[in-house]
């Protein structure tokens, strides 16, 4: 089990937001924190510490610079999505991106494009791809949700589907919209069945607020899973010790 930290960009700067009030026009967001740091200082401080394989999301347009400037600050180390099709996303490898992070391109009209995941997977090769699965409950089931986390697709996670769509590629990551940013602590249900269900390595997201909430999911998963925290770290605004879970992690291995 590995922390993977973040870095969320919003009209160009570093913020914290709750998932779910995201639109298309900004209108609305409720931000838990925003920083006055560049992108670049985030970066800086994931490498230093040898956090690997963290993501910078791109919430909206207006924010590719900002995610080229973090990519260049810690070149390999980070992974990046948000508006990345087959068309662009040479360009984010190239600043230095280690993965590209797909979920609209490849979820169109609510359904799986297959087209689309097929052409993106042989533009940057499978085992530079993430798929983000970023999923809300309905009627007892996990659905992956796009658009900003709006709209509901037809792509339901469970193991069969997760196990056919490893094929194309080398990681997954889901956030759990419904917590997500709330800190009110992780969706036990969702990150159990992720552990039982992923053949391939997966970082999830979304309520995290406390080691001892690290320490459950730890226990839920039997450290299969990867996990984020974001809006709950004293870097982001909130309470938990961004120091404490670094110690945390080391200690564990």
């Amino acid at each position: 089990m590995k922390f993977r930290p973040c870095i969320d960009l919003h009209n160009g700067k570093v913020k914290q937001i709750v998932g779910e009030t995201l639109d298309a026009g900004g209108l609305g967001v409720v931000e838990n924190f925003v920083s006055e740091l560049d992108s670049s200082y985030y970066a800086e401080l994931f490498q230093r510490d040898g956090l690997a394989g963290g993501h910078v999301i791109m919430l909206g347009g207006g924010n590719e610079e900002a995610a080229l400037r973090a990519l260049k600050a810690y070149p390999g180390g980070l992974q990046v999505g948000g508006g990345i099709t087959a068309e662009n996303a040479a360009r984010y490898l190239e600043a230095g991106a280690s993965h590209v992070i797909v979920t609209s391109y490849i979820f169109r009209d609510g359904e799986l494009n297959a087209d689309n995941l097929h052409r993106i997977a042989a533009e940057v090769g499978k085992d530079r791809l993430v798929i983000d699965l970023s999923c809300k409950q309905k009627d007892g089931k996990w659905f992956v949700v796009t658009n900003q986390w709006k709209v509901f697709s037809s792509f339901e996670v469970n193991a069969d589907n997760l196990r056919e769509l490893a094929g194309s590629c080398s990681e997954y990551l889901v956030h759990a919209v419904d917590v997500e940013g709330k800190r009110t602590g992780i969706l036990e249900g969702l990150v159990r069945q992720l552990a039982d269900w992923t053949p391939i390595p997966t970082t999830y997201a979304g309520g995290a607020r406390s080691l001892a909430d690290v320490e459950l999911f730890r226990e839920l998963t039997g450290g299969r899973l990867d996990i984020t925290i974001g809006s709950a770290l004293d870097l982001f605004g909130g309470a938990q010790s961004y120091e404490e879970v670094i110690d945390y992690f080391r200690r564990i291995g």
